[in-house]
């Protein structure tokens, strides 16, 4: 979901309204060997020195062979005007701290790439995006993986005005079992005037179900994302029988807001806004999900930054503090039948 910062007085504006969305050409598949940049030294946030070494020490040791993998889905936002290093440094802090086997991201733009490729945890991962290909982009989903990959590949959505896409990575496990994960950042609504209605809920309602009949044909699928989901609008997600919502099943009764404006200090001055719109959903035969957990929803320490808001016909000044991005991370644990 690509927010502005100020929302609108009967929604919340989007940075690309629909008349000035970028022209997007699909990303292509990456070389399976990226040239690594040198990582830089890692200024770590959250967690201690000692830490990062052992959770380094532990991905060196990823295999094939692991009894449960860790998957992360992080719309890690494209705002590069609000403390864009640190809040990327923060969210490499996450990765140390959680050692996810794969990463699917959205929202990442070309300064963002660059960031997160000089990182010390970088170089354990093969990334579908390769150095050439993301400056032909304003900003794309990007996976990452420890895992050995069969392939990374990506669809465009046929009725896309924003140019999103499915972006899919096979990958092995275990020699026999295979693994296909899949990430999206599906049509975001971008109410606007002069009618304020213009939600893209059928394109994203098609969007969903093209990728879900694309994927349903594998015995072990995990579809995640910024997938812009909004129950009351686009009705239940729609996925067959066998296909679970890894939130819903795990932890009943929680919202799983992954956007809210409430609880995300960040956004404090935007109109309310409280949903979960990043979802995982999962077929598996020879997996079953254990865990899902929420990331990033801590202010990151010592930081703040200053947003401009109308009050009463004047403009007032907040100083607000900066959490890694202005959505909340997913990080969903697998494990062995």
């Amino acid at each position: 979901m690509a927010l502005s910062a100020v929302a609108a007085s009967r929604g919340l504006r989007r940075f690309f309204s629909t008349s000035t969305l970028p022209a997007f050409n699909p990303l292509t598949t990456a070389d399976a060997a990226l040239q690594k940049p040198e990582a830089e030294p890692s200024t770590n946030l959250f967690i201690s020195e000692d830490t990062i070494s052992l959770a380094v020490k532990e991905d060196a040791n990823s295999g094939s062979g692991l009894s449960s993998l860790k998957i992360l889905s992080y719309n890690v936002w494209l705002r590069e005007d609000v403390e864009m290093r640190r809040r990327m440094k923060a969210i490499g802090d996450l990765i140390q701290l959680h050692s996810p086997d794969l990463i699917c991201f959205q929202e990442v733009t070309p300064n963002i790439y660059d960031i997160l490729c000089h990182s010390s945890w970088w170089k354990v991962y093969q990334c579908s995006v390769s150095n050439e290909v993301k400056d032909s982009r304003p900003y794309f989903c990007m996976q990452l993986s420890k895992l050995a990959v069969k392939s990374f590949s990506c669809k465009p959505f046929r009725n896309s005005k924003m140019g999103r896409e499915l972006c899919i990575a096979e990958v092995e496990v275990q020699g026999d079992r295979p693994l296909v994960v899949a990430t999206s950042h599906l049509e975001s609504p971008c109410p606007g005037p002069p009618l304020w209605d213009q939600m893209f809920s059928k394109e994203r309602v098609e969007q969903a179900k093209d990728a879900i009949n694309l994927l349903e044909k594998n015995p072990n699928v995990i579809f995640c994302g910024d997938l812009n989901w909004d129950d009351k609008l686009d009705g239940q997600f729609p996925f067959p029988d066998g296909w679970v919502d890894a939130w819903t099943e795990l932890r009943a009764g929680e919202n799983g807001w992954t956007y809210d404006t409430r609880s995300n200090q960040m956004l404090s001055g935007n109109g309310t806004l409280q949903k979960r719109l990043d979802r995982f959903v999962c077929s598996l035969h020879d997996f079953k999900i254990s865990r899902i957990e929420m990331i990033g929803t801590e202010a990151i320490p010592g930081l703040l930054y200053c947003k401009e808001k109308k009050v009463k016909q004047v403009m007032r000044q907040l100083e607000l503090p900066v959490l890694p991005s202005d959505h909340y991370g997913l990080l969903l644990t697998i494990c062995r039948k």
